[in-house]
């Protein structure tokens, strides 16, 4: 047989290390840039060209952005501003155009705390995002207006592909601003297709923290109609805490502004810092947004960490003057604050550090050291000035407090009750325990009632087997609630004894113990019930509860189910053989012919001998188990809800289509 050489190695050396130039450097890295090379980046692609046409109207130059989003994915964004410069530049020696569109790091913002910059505030400062959104368009036509006249250029890939193009404007089309049309290029993004939602997002929140500034939507439809919606928030983040509150605000919405300047450091340079604070209380509905320079902090960062700080110490230090607190109890924190409270802070500065180009938190020190000592003085005087509404927030924030408490309590109890770490043996009622320690050699046992635990007790081997008796019949899991299902000491015992915690959806899932397959104390779970119809209806209703609360362990197969005879026939020579079913009893009587033996059904678990419990039941080398192990989830919760559930047409049929399958089981 042929081998296969080696691969020469490859050689790392002084020419080994290239440089990416030009488009190539975003192309080829667009997380780099954009934070990454899908969806997202695709959308904050489009975020630096719209940031653009904010900067420029917050200046003061037009008051109308409008955003077009075509059915092949291309983006037009439009503003009444300036007009972008394109025209040759002397002290670069190079052609705006160029600087802008094809050069990383140019920009007129660089200056902007110095007062030598076209922008006091701006939302894009690295002049990076027009160049890096054109580098990873598969085309890009600029158009610029000033008045007089239409300048344009276009790129495809990267590459420009036409002259700077002037014309005088005629009289009924002079305007100013820019026109930015583009595709995003699925050889640089994974995905193109910007969902609309992101648009309407994106827009009404700038609409919301630049006040008087509309924006107008436009979405090209399969028809090829365009839908049109436009977003104007004439006070700003006023308009949008209200419009958030709704009928269910309890306190009047405040506004504040700060405008103050100071450095991040002794050594660095002094930057102007201006905000508006807007929030109300409200027990029904509550968010946290901030704002930078309009760029959506989505991580916050210190306008975060400053609200966190001033509104836990204000609201401590009004309860406790307004001797608001039960003797002993602890201080709030800032979740029973939140809980209640809807705030937007719109914030601008000259000098902003953005944890990077995806601007989704700033760590400015200054900023976070300004604004917390802006609220807690600002608050302290609401409280003075406000009593009523001064009351009402301190009553809700206690109120969210106390409630926190004690779902906290409650879960840690049934955290406790679940997985508790103490001996097991000694908390739960009838629960025989085994020897070993390992989870890899224990079973355990579940069986139907206390004579059946006897049994299983005296036949078992007690090194490695665990028992635990089921008191009647468990709930029914799919048709009970969790609050129901979990006040059953049938289940609870039996889940503290599985150790594992439970897997369970819903609001409740932060009360109670998460799953965690680490704990699980067995190495097999089986159950073991007669063989009559009590048995079965209890074996079912255990496998629902594994089903709703435990489904890892089926998958995993760890549940079992203990087959146990239906007849003992025992010959003239005292031999007896068991016989799990009909067919079973049939072919050993075959067997059997010529001579003289006894039949029995065999009686319950509980009335069996040791012996005989250990021989069919428990002896791993003689017993029969069967795996529960579902192969299709969503087929066995079907059948579970078919029948278990509250559905009886449906379990009438079932059985009448499927009964004739279980006649190997019926005791014919």
């Amino acid at each position: 047989m042929a081998t296969q050489s080696k691969a020469a190695p490859k050689k790392y050396n002084d020419q080994s290390i290239k440089a990416l130039k030009g488009a190539d450097r975003v192309r080829k890295r667009p997380a780099v840039i954009f934070g990454s090379d899908g969806l997202e980046g695709c959308e904050h692609s489009f975020f630096e060209i719209l940031s653009n046409s904010v900067d420029e109207a917050r200046e003061g130059h037009g008051s109308l952005i409008t955003v077009t989003y075509f059915n092949d994915h291309s983006i037009k964004v439009e503003d009444r501003g300036r007009g972008v410069p394109l025209g040759y530049n002397e002290a670069e020696k190079r052609w705006n155009w160029d600087l802008i569109y094809c050069e990383l790091y140019a920009g007129g913002k660089y200056d902007n705390n110095n007062g030598s910059s076209a922008y006091e505030f701006s939302l894009g400062l690295n002049g990076l995002g027009a160049c890096a959104t054109q580098y990873s368009s598969e085309f890009m036509d600029v158009y610029s207006y000033d008045g007089v006249n239409e300048s344009k250029i276009s790129f495809k890939k990267g590459e420009p592909i036409s002259e700077l193009a002037v014309r005088p404007l005629e009289k009924n089309e002079r305007r100013t601003g820019t026109v930015i049309y583009w595709r995003p290029d699925l050889e640089v993004f994974t995905d193109i297709k910007i969902p609309h939602e992101f648009f309407k997002e994106t827009i009404k929140r700038q609409s919301v923290v630049n006040a008087g500034i509309s924006f107008c939507l436009k979405i090209q439809q399969n028809d090829g109609s365009f839908s049109e919606e436009t977003f104007l928030y004439e006070n700003g983040i006023s308009d949008y805490i209200t419009e958030l509150a709704g009928n269910t605000a309890m306190t009047a919405p405040v506004l504040w502004h700060l405008e103050t300047q100071g450095r991040d450091r002794a050594d660095k340079d002094e930057y102007k810092l201006k905000a508006d604070f807007s929030f109300c209380v409200s027990n029904t509905v509550n968010a946290l947004e901030y704002y930078h320079n309009s760029s959506f902090l989505e991580y916050g960062g210190s306008p975060d960490k400053a609200v966190k700080v001033a509104f836990v110490y204000a609201l401590d230090k009004y309860m406790k003057s307004q001797g608001k607190y039960n003797k002993n109890e602890s201080k709030i924190t800032f979740a029973d604050v939140s809980d209640c409270l809807l705030l937007v802070i719109n914030s601008l500065s000259t000098m902003t550090s953005y944890e990077n180009q995806t601007k989704k938190a700033i760590n400015n020190s200054f900023i976070y050291e300004a604004m917390t000592d802006f609220l807690k003085k600002n608050l302290e005087v609401y409280f003075i000035e406000n009593p009523t509404a001064a009351e009402t927030f301190a009553n809700q924030v206690l109120v969210n407090k106390r409630s926190r408490e004690s779902a906290e309590s409650q879960r840690l109890n049934i955290k406790k009750k679940l997985t508790g770490t103490l001996d097991i043996a000694n908390r739960v009622e009838k629960f025989v325990n085994c020897r070993s320690k390992d989870p890899n050699i224990r079973e355990l046992y579940i069986v139907e009632g206390d004579s059946a635990l006897t049994s299983c007790k005296l036949g078992r081997n007690s090194e490695y087997q665990a028992i635990i008796p089921v008191r009647g019949k468990t709930l029914n899991c799919m048709k009970s609630t969790y609050e129901k299902i979990f006040k059953s000491d049938i289940i609870t015992d039996l889940l503290r004894v599985i150790g594992c915690g439970v897997e369970i959806n819903g609001k409740v899932k932060g009360d109670l113990a998460a799953f965690d397959m680490s704990l699980l104390r067995w190495s097999k779970i089986i159950i073991c019930t007669d063989a009559d119809e009590d048995g079965f209806q209890i074996r079912t209703l255990l496998l629902t509860l594994f089903y709703r609360l435990l489904p890892t362990l089926l998958k995993e197969g760890k549940v079992f189910i203990a087959e146990s005879p239906l007849f003992e026939i025992t010959t003239s020579k005292d031999k007896i053989y068991f016989a799990y079913n009909e067919f079973e009893k049939a072919e050993i009587l075959k067997k059997l012919e010529g001579q003289k033996y006894t039949i029995q059904r065999s009686k319950g678990l509980g009335e069996n001998e040791p012996d005989m419990m250990w021989q069919t039941t428990m002896n791993p080398a003689t017993r029969r188990l069967i795996s529960v192990t579902p192969t299709d989830a969503a087929l066995t919760e079907e059948i579970f809800d078919t029948l278990l559930g509250d559905n009886l047409p449906a379990r009438k049929e079932f059985i009448s289509l499927h009964g004739n399958e279980y006649m190997r089981d019926a005791d014919i």
